[in-house]
């Protein structure tokens, strides 16, 4: 009885196993389906610049050019990741990814603290 128990609880275990890598695959094939065509990475020969960010608790990077870096910062551009790759998006698409999966979400500023930075440089200025 003990036995038949044992074998229920590992079945269990790898139903559940196999539920999860299902909807991590069902996920990233949504994900994959929203950003086609829509990345706006450029080659890292064509970036002079890095922006630095924490995501997974560590510091990663995406390359960059000035304009791109501005709208990350102002919260036009945001970071997803995707299969190992940290992936240029505009605002809107990242925050559809967010609704889905959140957890793939690299870096979106907050149009409200954006603001307030910029309020503070033209203050400063």
């Amino acid at each position: 009885m003990r036995e038949r128990q044992e074998r229920n609880q590992r079945a269990a275990a790898k139903r559940e196993a196999a539920e999860q890598v299902r909807k991590r695959r069902e996920i990233r094939d949504r994900l994959k389906r929203l950003v086609d065509g829509q990345i706006r990475n450029k080659p890292a020969e064509q970036t002079e610049l890095q922006r630095h960010f924490e995501y997974g608790g560590k510091i990663r990077r995406v390359h960059v050019d000035t304009d791109q870096l501005q709208a990350l910062n102002s919260g036009a551009l945001g970071v997803i990741q995707l299969s190992g790759r940290y992936l240029l998006l505009d605002r809107s698409l990242v925050e559809q990814a967010r609704s889905f999966a959140p957890e793939l979400v690299a870096l979106l500023v907050d149009l409200d603290e954006a603001g307030e930075r910029q309020d503070e440089t033209e203050y400063h200025a």
